[in-house]
């Protein structure tokens, strides 16, 4: 017996998988997207909160939850990019175009929504919205890109389904919460002061 452990061939290591230059620069994509977006909204939520009149604690819990939401599914399509699986990248890339296709719509036939605060024309407004998610189009559909989908390790590809889907829920709603808070206790910078003081001067 020892001889035969003794003759027993030495386990080879596996080499580093090298992963495609366009899924590394997909994933890069979804995960600045992923940071872009929390940090607007850090920056933004102070008009949502501080609007005349105030907006209806519906729409503050829906734009909170929207934005978690998608912060969320944008990093975790980095991460399926890097794992490939291309199913969450295409569909968050599609549901993109779409929002942006239909905001175009009501923005421009429709009284719904003021104007926006910029000095672009809407149409080049819409056409830089469209980049990022037509920019991870085409690189969830780049031969590399699929070819490494197709050669996904098993170890993805028969991925056990995830057992605690509150987790999810849990996080989006953290993040939610996150946001609101910081959107409230951080100060308004630009405010004038009282009607009072301006007068009494």
């Amino acid at each position: 017996m020892a001889t035969s452990v003794l003759d027993a061939p030495l386990p080879v290591l596996a080499a580093p998988v090298r992963r495609p230059a366009p899924v590394l620069a997909l994933a890069a994509v979804c995960g600045l997207e992923a940071l872009a977006l929390l940090a607007g909204g850090l920056t933004g939520l102070d008009g949502l909160f501080t609007a005349v009149p105030r907006p209806s604690a519906l729409l503050v819990v829906a734009v909170l939850g929207g934005l978690a939401g998608w912060v969320v599914l944008c990093a975790g399509s980095a991460l399926a990019a890097l794992e490939g699986a291309r199913r969450l990248v295409d569909g968050l890339a599609c549901a993109e175009v779409a929002a942006v296709a239909a905001l175009f719509v009501v923005t421009q036939f429709t009284p719904l929504v003021g104007d926006l605060p910029t000095t672009l024309p809407l149409p080049a407004v819409a056409l830089l919205a469209l980049a990022v998610p037509v920019g991870k189009l085409l690189l969830t559909s780049a031969p590399t890109t699929l070819a490494w989908a197709e050669a996904a390790p098993p170890r993805v590809r028969t991925a056990a389904p995830t057992r605690h889907p509150r987790l999810r829920l849990a996080t989006v709603a953290l993040i939610g919460v996150a946001l609101g808070a910081l959107a409230v206790t951080t100060p308004v910078a630009g405010e004038l002061p009282p009607a009072s003081t301006v007068a009494g001067h």
